[in-house]
């Protein structure tokens, strides 16, 4: 296991017994939002679209976009920095300007892409926390849309100016919203992990209740199923 990965081991088992002691809850609330206003029709015709999201460890937001209907793949990667420090041991010293980020390539006849925004501000992590998600700090786990198309850049920005007017969240929302410039996939053992690591403290703890919360807000749109990707 990389050195970076075992510095869970003391705060998870700390936490857990936070947890049993009921001094903490297990897992946050989503929050209850709107759909977006402004947003794309479906499209006539079969298609790939991609949009990059960062919001905290890529593992859990990678888990809630391959529940997701329409979507193709959800990988996880970096976004932000250079190809040459795209590692995940040089991207945890947060010193990088990456991003733990979900590249999302979707089918926009089978799901809009203010659909996707609409569960990434309510289940996938929360806007209003800047630089963390959760246990994890650092600018690494930032809140990003990385954009692909002016229309996503439109739809994106209309979208946090309706959220921050209605006044739903406690704080402000942080989140960036950039051109997508590069994306790079993460290392084999980041990919699929919290499917692959159900009973993992992190996973069930932090990642697990944003599956669950997805399958209860929005079950129209949810797949049992998860889209894995397949690691080479």
């Amino acid at each position: 296991m990389p050195k970076s990965l075992m510095r869970y081991g003391f705060l998870l088992a700390l936490f857990a017994l936070v947890v049993k002691l009921g001094l903490f809850p297990p897992s946050a609330k989503a929050t209850s939002i709107p759909a977006p206003i402004v947003d794309a029709s479906l499209a006539q015709k079969p298609g790939e679209e991609t949009v990059v999201f960062s919001g905290g460890c890529f593992w859990g937001v990678q888990a809630v976009f391959q529940h997701v209907k329409g979507v193709i793949s959800a990988t996880s990667g970096y976004s932000g920095g250079e190809a040459k420090t795209a590692e995940y041991e040089v991207v945890s010293t947060g010193r990088t300007g990456h991003a733990e980020s979900v590249k999302v390539v979707f089918d926009p006849s089978q799901i809009t892409y203010g659909q996707l925004l609409h569960v990434f501000f309510s289940v996938a992590h929360d806007p209003t926390q800047l630089n963390r998600q959760g246990p994890d700090e650092g600018t690494q786990y930032r809140s990003v849309v990385f954009f692909s198309t002016a229309e996503q850049e439109r739809i994106t920005q209309a979208y946090v100016e309706q959220l921050e007017k209605a006044h739903l969240f406690k704080h402000a929302i942080v989140t960036q919203v950039l051109p997508l410039k590069a994306f790079y996939p993460a290392e084999a053992y980041h990919q699929n992990y919290a499917t692959i690591h159900p009973d993992s403290m992190y996973i069930r703890f932090n990642d697990a209740p944003k599956v669950e919360n997805l399958k209860k807000q929005f079950s129209q749109i949810y797949r049992e199923s998860p889209q894995l990707v397949a690691v080479k």
